[in-house]
């Protein structure tokens, strides 16, 4: 099925239900909250030569520069006591968490048949993922399944898929917590396509991958806009920030803004550059990719 056809379908389906020490000198400090008009994630380690190994320091360094958002694939895997912290300090920043890696277990399933005891390590990690997403405040949680390509992916996307991911629905609708599913980064074949019917299950829209893959972004997101949950982006090719690269972020982030997305736009990437100066043009890069 070629990946447009998958949006059709697939898609459908789911809709029917996620520098330098003289740095002020070149930085435009916001006097209040909301320099950006989307909510674009930093993650940990894009700004630790401006603002220290601290975790909270970075938090407190991206806040100054107008993100109100933050991103952390590995959250999960921080003690409880960090993840607090980090929690109490983006409510008093006013930030909002996007989504963390809730589990890699898909992967170790060889195949998705209805077997409770394969399915149990899936399931458990979704329920501590409940908890986690509570201390940070968090609505989004991903999976990290296989590629379509591989026989397990392959199974997630089939039939005997969906009543699993519909297991793990039923575990977050209650928390109104989003599992945020990425289907786009497996190629243009994605084989007898379902997702369960539970507004606990989006897909992730990663802005790259699909220039990578297909274009035409603004009519792929209108094509898929029911259904999307969450949005990531990075610059193609080199999977660093807008700009260096081939894609019209500018463009592509007024096209969101003028479909009234109030989600989160993690921004998935690399730094181009080293040091404090590539972090500066990370964070510059975001304010020439402003809309207008």
């Amino acid at each position: 099925m070629e990946r447009r056809e998958f949006l059709r379908t697939g898609v459908a389906a789911l809709a029917g239900a996620c520098f330098s020490d003289d740095l002020s000198a070149h930085l435009v400090v916001p006097t209040a909250r909301g320099r950006f008009q989307l909510k674009y994630a930093p993650h940990f380690g894009m700004f630790k030569h401006s603002a220290g190994d601290d975790l909270i320091d970075q938090l407190k360094f991206a806040a100054d520069q107008g993100f109100v958002a933050w991103q952390d694939n590995g959250l999960k895997a921080r003690p409880v006591d960090v993840q607090e912290k980090i929690g109490r300090t983006m409510a008093s920043l006013g930030m909002e968490m996007g989504l963390f890696v809730a589990s890699a277990a898909f992967p170790a399933l060889h195949s998705v048949r209805k077997d409770d005891a394969a399915w149990q390590p899936l399931l458990d990690d979704i329920r501590d993922s409940v908890a986690v997403a509570k201390r940070v405040h968090s609505k989004w949680i991903t999976i990290l399944p296989g590629r379509a390509s591989d026989a397990r992916g392959a199974d997630l996307w089939s039939d005997r898929g969906v009543e699993l991911l519909k297991r793990c629905c039923d575990l977050l609708e209650t928390h109104e917590l989003v599992m945020v599913l990425d289907p786009l980064t497996w190629g243009h074949h994605v084989p007898g396509t379902q997702v369960p019917d539970s507004p606990a299950c989006k897909i992730l829209f990663d802005l790259c991958r699909w220039h990578m893959t297909e274009g035409g972004l603004a009519s792929n997101i209108d094509l898929a806009w029911p259904s999307i949950g969450y949005v990531q982006c990075a610059d193609n090719p080199g999977r660093k920030e807008p700009g260096t690269g081939t894609i019209e972020y500018r463009r592509v982030f007024e096209h969101l803004v003028a479909k009234g997305y109030a989600g989160i736009v993690g921004m998935e990437h690399g730094n181009s550059k080293p040091g404090v100066a590539g972090e500066r043009a990370v964070i510059e890069a975001y304010a020439a990719a402003e809309p207008t």
